[in-house]
C-alpha cells in the first residue's frame, strides 16, 4: 500500500486529479443521497473523507483542487440558499467552519504522509547502511584472520632460528648478544600470543552458535575446578552461588567464564588471601544477570569505555601479563547472546564484571 501510495504521488497527474474529482463526484453522490432519504449533516464528514484520501494519495496539488471543489459543492447543494453560490448570512458560520475544517483535514493528511514517507526512506536507508556495515565487518573479519594466519609461518622461523643461533653459537656470543638473543625470542613468543588471541577472537565472531539450555552453575563450577589446580599454591577463597540457567552456546560461555575467572586470578596475585565469587545479580523471565568478583587490583572507572577494547590493557605489562583481548572476546560472545557487559570497579579494591544472557 505504501509503495503504491509513492508511485501513485509521483507518475502521471491524469490519475492523481481524476482521483481528487472521483472523490468529490462520490462524496456528492452519497451525501445528496443521504439528503434524500431524510438524513441531514452528511455532507460535512463525506467531503472531509474525500479531501483526507485524496491528500494522503494524491498529495498536495490534488488535494487543493479537492478543497475547492468539496467547498462549493458544499456551498451549491447544503447551503442556503441552495443551487446557487451565495451563502446567506446565518449559514455563514457554517459554512466557514467546513472550509477551515477541510484546511486542517487537508494538512494534517499531509504532514502525517510526508512524516511516514521521511520514515520509510530512513528505514531504506537504515537498512541499506545496515548491510553495508555487515558486509564491511565480513571482510574485516576475513582480513584479520588471513593476516594473522599468514604471520604465524614467519615468526615461527624468526623464533626457530633464533633457537637454533642460540644454541650453536651460545658459547662464541658474549653476555650482551645473548641478552638480545633472548629479548628476540620473548618479542617472538609475545606476539605469537597476540595473534594466537587475534585468531581466536576472529574466529568467535564467524563460529556458528548452538544453543541450547544450560545450567550456568555446573558450568561455572566446572570451570573453577580447573583453575583450583592450576593455583593449588594459592589461598584462593572461591564462593559460587547460585546461578540460574540461561540459553547460549556452551562452549562460548565456558570461554566467557574462562576468560572472566582467568582475569580474577591473575589480579588478585599480589594478595595474601584472594577472594574470587561467582554468582547471579537479578533474573526475570527474560534474562538472567551474572558477576565475577575479585578483590584484587581493580582499575579507574574513568577506563571503562576502554575495558573491553582489543588490546587494551589498563596495567603494565611488568605487573600483569595479557594481551588485553580476553574481556573483548567476552563482551562479542555476550553480545552474539543478545546480552550485554558492564564492569565496576576501583583502584586496589577488585573489579565486577556483569553480563546479561537471556532466559529462553
Amino acid at each position: 500500500m505504501e509503495r503504491s501510495n509513492v508511485d501513485l504521488q509521483h507518475g502521471s497527474p491524469v490519475p492523481r486529479y481524476g482521483l481528487s474529482l472521483g472523490c468529490v463526484g462520490l462524496a456528492l453522490a452519497l451525501a445528496l443521497a443521504a439528503q434524500y432519504y431524510g438524513f441531514r449533516d452528511v455532507g460535512l464528514p463525506l467531503f472531509t473523507l474525500a479531501i483526507a484520501i485524496v491528500t494522503w494519495y494524491a498529495g498536495i496539488g490534488p488535494s487543493v483542487l479537492t478543497v475547492l471543489l468539496s467547498a462549493l459543492s458544499f456551498d451549491y447543494f447544503f447551503v442556503e440558499p441552495l443551487y446557487s453560490l451565495a451563502i446567506a448570512v446565518q449559514d455563514l458560520p457554517y459554512f466557514v467552519i467546513f472550509v477551515i475544517w477541510a484546511v486542517v483535514v487537508a494538512s494534517f493528511a499531509a504532514v502525517r504522509r510526508r512524516i511516514e514517507e521521511n520514515l520509510r526512506n530512513a528505514r531504506e536507508d537504515l537498512a541499506h547502511r545496515a548491510a553495508e556495515l555487515e558486509a564491511t565487518n565480513k571482510e574485516l573479519e576475513a582480513f584479520t584472520y588471513s593476516v594473522s594466519h599468514d604471520l604465524r609461518a614467519p615468526l615461527r622461523h624468526v623464533a626457530g632460528y633464533t633457537e637454533l643461533l642460540q644454541r650453536h653459537a651460545s658459547s662464541v656470543l658474549d653476555e650482551k648478544s645473548q641478552r638480545y638473543m633472548k629479548a628476540i625470542l620473548e618479542s617472538a613468543k609475545k606476539m605469537g600470543n597476540l595473534i594466537d588471541d587475534l585468531l581466536g577472537f576472529s574466529r568467535m565472531g564467524r563460529a556458528e552458535t548452538k544453543k541450547t539450555a544450560i545450567d550456568l552453575g555446573q558450568l561455572a563450577r566446572d570451570v573453577v575446578s580447573e583453575f583450583r589446580q592450576e593455583t593449588s599454591g594459592r589461598d584462593i577463597a572461591w564462593k559460587i552461588g547460585t546461578l540460574p540457567a540461561c540459553y547460549g552456546d556452551r562452549s562460548m560461555l565456558k570461554q566467557v567464564l574462562v576468560n572472566l575467572i582467568s582475569n580474577a586470578v591473575k589480579f588478585t596475585r599480589n594478595r595474601p588471601r584472594a577472594e574470587i565469587e561467582i554468582g547471579c545479580a537479578r533474573e526475570s523471565a527474560r534474562e538472567v544477570e551474572v558477576f565475577v568478583k575479585d578483590n584484587g587490583a581493580g582499575f579507574d572507572m574513568k577506563y571503562e569505555n576502554k575495558l573491553f577494547g582489543v588490546f587494551q590493557r589498563l596495567h603494565l605489562a611488568e605487573e600483569f601479563e595479557g594481551t588485553g583481548i580476553g574481556l573483548a572476546t567476552v563482551q562479542r560472545i555476550v553480545h552474539r547472546h543478545g546480552g550485554t557487559v558492564r564492569a565496576e570497579g576501583a583502584v586496589d579494591a577488585g573489579a565486577t564484571i556483569y553480563l546479561s544472557l537471556p532466559r529462553a
